[in-house]
């Protein structure tokens, strides 16, 4: 059972090859670690852009200069199948007051602003149904 298992790139060495053996997979293994660090130099440079910005909704604006946005992720559960949903809460800085309850905000990390506080607004994507004002409407006259 255990040869049926075995890679086909593992052998046994013998005390006559043993040497030559572990050097050959010692290149190898040179060889393979430098391509994996290469690659994940390049995927970090190209995801770090990305992943420093995100997109939710703003849940709070009752403090000066900053709110807090949330980012739902709804998952489904491995077993059950119900959907779980799951939210990721932060607290942004924001310099002009511009965003409100209920608007789609674009956040992104930076230096640490307080203890809590290290993403900072971007850009607003949408503003939310909270800050269209209504039309008021006259009461109806008493006949």
């Amino acid at each position: 059972r255990k040869d049926k298992l075995r890679k086909p790139e593992q052998t046994q060495a013998t005390p006559m090859n043993a040497k030559n053996a572990t050097v050959k997979t010692t290149e190898n293994a040179g060889k393979a670690a430098k391509a994996a660090g290469k690659a994940a130099k390049n995927a970090v440079a190209a995801t770090s852009e990305a992943s420093s910005t995100r997109i939710g909704i703003v849940e709070s604006d009752a403090r000066d200069k900053t709110r807090k946005v949330v980012f739902p992720n709804p998952q489904m559960h491995p077993k059950y199948g119900k959907i779980i949903r799951k939210r990721t809460v932060l607290h942004i800085h924001d310099e002009n007051n511009e965003s409100h309850t209920g608007d789609v905000v674009e956040v992104a990390s930076c230096r640490p602003i307080s203890k809590t506080k290290s993403w900072k607004l971007v850009r607003i994507v949408r503003q939310g149904a909270a800050r269209f004002q209504a039309v008021e409407v006259a009461p109806k006259e008493a006949k």
